[in-house]
C-alpha cells in the first residue's frame, strides 16, 4: 500500500515499510495486524508508549525500550531465550526507506503526539554524550562506574545464569556433548596449559571476575595467584569462594583497577574478557603495563571478544545503553599488532568463535530454567535485557559478525630466549 494523508492503522503502517512482507505475525493495540495468520511467532505492540518508543528511537534502541518495558511482547518464544524469533527476524525482516513525504504522512497518520519520547526504562544507561560529561572515556573513575552498571546486578542472578563456575566468558567445549561446567573448566585449564603454569609460580589475573581462573590455577596447578576486578560484588563473591575452597594461602582477589597493581616479576598474566572494556586506543598502554609486570620469559594469555575485521566501529545503541557501556571491539589483528609493538612476542593465537555461540546457548537455557527466580531477583525488565542480549550475541557469533580470540605472547629475555618448546604442549 502507499502512505497517503489521513489516519493509518499501525499494522498498515508496518506493512507499508516492509520490502518482503512480515515474516511473523504482528498485532497492535489499535486492533490492526499484518503477517501470516499461522505464524508460530507473534510480535504484539500492547500500548501507545511502545509505539512512541519505536518512533522516537528508530532501530534497535526503540525496539529494546519497548520490549524491556513490556510494551512489545514476543509470543511463541520464551523471554529468556528469544533466539528463534531473532534469527527469523534478522534473516527475513527487510525495511525500505520511505520518501520524505511518505514519512511525514506516516507520522501524521499515526499521530504527532507519538513523537514525544517517553522516559527510557530504568535499565538504560546514559548516552555516550552524557557519560562524557561525567569523566573521560576509560578513565579509572568512569570505567569503575560502567563496570558496576553491568556486573553489580546481583550475584545470585549470575549464579542462576552462569551456573556453578560463575564464569562469564567463553567456554571451551572439548566435544559437542560437554556440559557448560565441563567446558568452563576446560577453558580455565587451557589457559593454564598455554601459560605452562607450575607449582610455586606467580600468576596475575586481570579482570578476574568472580575468581574462576584464580581458583582453578591455585587449586589445580599450585600457583600463587593475584586477581583484580573493578566490581565490588565480584570481589566479595570471589573472596568468599576462595575461603570455601580453603585456597587463602595461594589465592587473593582485590577490588582494584589492574593499573593499580604494584607488584611485578610475575611468571604469567591472564586476561580473560577484560580487553573489551579498556578501549582500543588504550591497547598500547595496556600491553605495555602487562609486559612490565612479567619477568623475562613470562607469558601473557589475552582472551577477548573481537570483531571479524579491524575497522573501528561504535558498539550498537542497545549494547552500549543496556549491556556494556563504553565497550569497544576490534579485530584480532589490532590486538596482535599492539601486543607486538609493546615488545611482546606473539607465539600463538586461535579463534574460539563457535565455542562462544555454544556458551551463550547454555546461558540462555539457564535463564529459561530459572526465569521466575531471576525475575524475582532483578525484575522482569532486566531479565528481558539479558535474554535479548545473549540470544542476539549467539546469533552474532554464529554469523561471524564477532569472534573470540586467545592470543598467547611472551616477554622475551634480552638474549631472545623465551623458554618455549619447539612445538605447543597444550
Amino acid at each position: 500500500m502507499s502512505l497517503t494523508k489521513g489516519s493509518i492503522s499501525i499494522g498498515d503502517a508496518v506493512a507499508s515499510l516492509l520490502r518482503d512482507g512480515m515474516p511473523v505475525r504482528f498485532s497492535a493495540y489499535d486492533g490492526s495486524s499484518t503477517g501470516p495468520h499461522d505464524a508460530g511467532i507473534e510480535l504484539e505492540l500492547v500500548n501507545q508508549r511502545g509505539l512512541s518508543y519505536i518512533l522516537t528511537a528508530p532501530g534497535d534502541l526503540g525496539m529494546a525500550r519497548a520490549y524491556v518495558s513490556g510494551d512489545l511482547k514476543i509470543h511463541g518464544v520464551h523471554p529468556g531465550d528469544p533466539y528463534e524469533a531473532m534469527k527469523l527476524l534478522q534473516s527475513r525482516l527487510r525495511f525500505r526507506k520511505p520518501s520524505a513525504s511518505e514519512a511525514l504522512n506516516l507520522i501524521r497518520g499515526l499521530g504527532i503526539a507519538n513523537l514525544k519520547p517517553p522516559p527510557p526504562p530504568p535499565q538504560e544507561h546514559l548516552p555516550r554524550w552524557r557519560r562524557a560529561m561525567e569523566g573521560l572515556r576509560h578513565s579509572m573513575s568512569r570505567d569503575a562506574e560502567v563496570i558496576a552498571h553491568h556486573y553489580d546486578v546481583s550475584n545470585r542472578f549470575y549464579e542462576l545464569v552462569l551456573g556453578p563456575s560463575m564464569a562469564y566468558t567463553c567456554a571451551v567445549f572439548p566435544n559437542a556433548d560437554a556440559t557448560l561446567e565441563e567446558a568452563q573448566a576446560e577453558k580455565f585449564d587451557l589457559v593454564c596449559r598455554k601459560l605452562d603454569l607450575k607449582p610455586g609460580q606467580r600468576l596475575l589475573d586481570v579482570g578476574c571476575g568472580w575468581g574462576g581462573m584464580v581458583r582453578h590455577a591455585a587449586k589445580e596447578y599450585g600457583v600463587n595467584v593475584l586477581g583484580v576486578t573493578l566490581s565490588r560484588e565480584q570481589a566479595q563473591w570471589a573472596k568468599e569462594a576462595i575461603d570455601r575452597d580453603r585456597l587463602g594461602d595461594l589465592a587473593e582477589v582485590r577490588h582494584s583497577d589492574y593499573r593499580d597493581v604494584l607488584e611485578g616479576g610475575f611468571d604469567a598474566v591472564s586476561s580473560i574478557g577484560l580487553t573489551e572494556h579498556i578501549g582500543v586506543r588504550n591497547y598500547p598502554a595496556y600491553f605495555s603495563f602487562l609486559r612490565s609486570r612479567l619477568r623475562p620469559e613470562g607469558r601473557l594469555l589475552n582472551h577477548s571478544i573481537t570483531r571479524s575485521h579491524n575497522r573501528r566501529e561504535e558498539t550498537g545503541a542497545f549494547i552500549d545503553r543496556y549491556v556494556f557501556p563504553d565497550g569497544e571491539l576490534i579485530g584480532s589483528g589490532t590486538i596482535i599488532r599492539d601486543a607486538q609493538d609493546a615488545d611482546l612476542e606473539v607465539m600463538h593465537e586461535e579463534n574460539l568463535r563457535i565455542h562462544y555461540a555454544m556458551t551463550l546457548r547454555e546461558w540462555c537455557r539457564n535463564l529459561v530454567e530459572n526465569w521466575d527466580e531471576c525475575v524475582a531477583e532483578v525484575g522482569e525488565g532486566t531479565a528481558r535485557v539479558w535474554g535479548v542480549y545473549m540470544a542476539g550475541s549467539r546469533l552474532a557469533f554464529e554469523r561471524n559478525e564477532i569472534q573470540l580470540h586467545q592470543v598467547l605472547a611472551v616477554r622475551a629475555a634480552e638474549d631472545g630466549s623465551t623458554a618455549f618448546p619447539l612445538r605447543p604442549t597444550w
